[in-house]
């Protein structure tokens, strides 16, 4: 297939970044995106919510606002539409509270339940943040803890108490429309989300795309409460392990976390946080405005010039 380039699409697939762009005004562009999975939970309301949350945050990561989302589903011919009704219900409710409209969608008869948005957002061309833009000196700032496929994996297994679950399906349907907005006003240098590859196998996506070497601090990577245990009583994820196969040879451990630690620098999240890199000084700002809105933020390692691997475990 020849390869078509236009000098207005502004990130395309090469770079494995979280959406495309495509430029639309000499400074405005689009964003563009669509990200869809099976239930992860029980409640159909919640599981929308979750998917919607899940594919608006690669609008975030760019930097973008939301505008009109799509909904895409997979639905069994034999099962009550009331279930597809909540779902989508919680998805419309996710998206509107982003400040975007749900215009349409489509449905297709499956085997299997699968939900999700095809987002398209705005953004000023200055404000876009990619996953390969990187700066030697930024601090490395992560803006929801880990845990969540471990303590999904417990719950699918009946071995999950309540509060924990409730954690991380509020951490999981929670917009990730705060940090954007700090890391676009605090001039933030690259960022991505974190997702199906774990913090490593993203912080490794970033490090590569901006030819450089993350140093991440294993000690400040903020936790979900109680995923250590769980990690450490063997709900393991097929996903982590696939992530620790593909990714474990690009990264140098100049110290070795406890195993359930490790275990967790490889889960796979859910509607995970960003992972954002910016200038000390904007860093400390960017943290700051976060937490004074009420969200998260830890600075959680630096970036430094190219070493042997991409990633750096201390």
């Amino acid at each position: 297939m020849p390869i078509i380039h236009d000098e207005n699409l502004l990130v395309g697939s090469s770079t494995a970044d979280d959406a495309g762009v495509y430029r639309i005004s000499k400074t405005e562009a689009l964003i563009l995106t669509v990200d869809f999975f099976p239930p992860i939970v029980d409640d159909p309301y919640t599981f929308g919510q979750i998917a919607a949350a899940n594919a608006l945050s690669d609008v975030f990561a760019m930097g973008g606002k939301p505008l009109v989302g799509l909904n895409i589903a997979c639905f069994p011919a034999d099962m009550p539409l009331t279930i597809l009704a909540d779902i989508l219900r919680g998805g419309q409710d996710k998206v509107h509270e982003a400040g975007a409209l749900i215009v349409g969608g489509h449905t297709v008869k499956d085997k299997e339940i699968k939900y999700g948005v095809a987002v398209t957002g705005r953004i000023l061309i200055d404000d876009i943040k990619t996953n390969s833009s990187a700066v030697v000196g930024d601090l490395l700032i992560l803006t929801k803890p880990l845990g969540t496929g471990i303590i999904s994996t417990a719950l699918k297994r009946g071995k999950a108490e309540s509060p924990d679950v409730d954690y991380i399906m509020k951490q999981m349907s929670a917009l990730n429309n705060i940090a954007s907005d700090a890391m676009v006003r605090h001039n933030a240098s690259s960022a991505t989300d974190i997702t199906g590859f774990g913090l490593i196998g993203h912080a490794l996506e970033m490090a590569r795309g901006s030819n450089l070497t993350f140093r991440l601090k294993s000690d400040d990577i903020p936790l979900i409460p109680n995923a250590l245990r769980y990690s450490s009583e063997g709900f393991i994820p097929g996903g982590l392990n696939d992530n620790r196969r593909t990714f474990e040879p690009e990264v140098n451990y100049l110290s070795q976390p406890e195993k359930a630690r490790d275990h967790l620098l490889y889960d796979p999240q859910t509607s995970g946080g960003l992972l954002v890199s910016a200038s000390p000084r904007n860093a400390k700002a960017i943290v700051e405005e976060i937490k004074s809105r009420g969200s998260e933020a830890v600075i959680i390692g630096e970036v430094v010039r190219k070493e042997q691997k991409p990633i750096v475990i201390e």
